[in-house]
């Protein structure tokens, strides 16, 4: 191999081979780099809230949200590695997923564990809306196999609702 060959090669766009057309794989991309950016974001505020939580039921909510959190979490690479075979680039930096999150971030100094519960209830439950829309451009352009990935976690993030709107119910 000659310089000359070696650096196309570093400079080439990586280009996975994939039969859906160039929009869809664009499309379909945007809206998973979209969906994994929110899903840092809610693992960290999910691990935020894990780690500053406090009162009565400290060890449940505590236990709760660190389950909760590897679930999501769980979901990055799968999301990623999808983006990589639709042909498209993933997310690359913390900075990126800023630009692209719509959790919004909780920074308060304090937080009661009642708020905690009902705003990860409520980003969960729009997380699983926002699924729900990816599903449904999946199938505008045929794409069986990211609306399948999509299933399982639109059930958890519910799942994930469940759980955070019980643990939050008075009385």
């Amino acid at each position: 191999m000659t310089a000359k060959d070696a650096q196309k090669r570093r400079t080439a766009p990586l280009q996975t081979p994939n039969d859906l057309a160039s929009n869809a794989r664009a499309d379909l991309a945007a809206a998973l780099n979209a969906l994994l950016a929110d899903m840092f974001a809610l693992y960290f505020k999910t691990k935020n809230f894990h780690w500053h939580v406090s009162g009565p039921h400290f060890r449940d909510y505590h236990l709760l949200l660190d389950e909760q959190a590897t679930q999501i979490l769980a979901t990055a690479d799968p999301i990623a590695e999808r983006v990589r075979k639709l042909g498209g680039m993933t997310l690359r930096s913390a900075g990126h997923v800023t630009r692209l999150q719509r959790v919004l971030d909780n920074e308060a100094d304090y937080v009661t564990p009642s708020d905690m519960l009902a705003e990860l209830r409520e980003d969960n439950s729009q997380l699983a809306a926002r699924m729900r829309e990816t599903h449904g451009l999946c199938n505008e352009h045929g794409d069986v196999a990211t609306a399948s990935l999509l299933e399982p976690w639109i059930d958890e993030a519910e799942g994930r609702v469940w759980f955070l709107y019980e643990a939050g119910r008075q009385g």
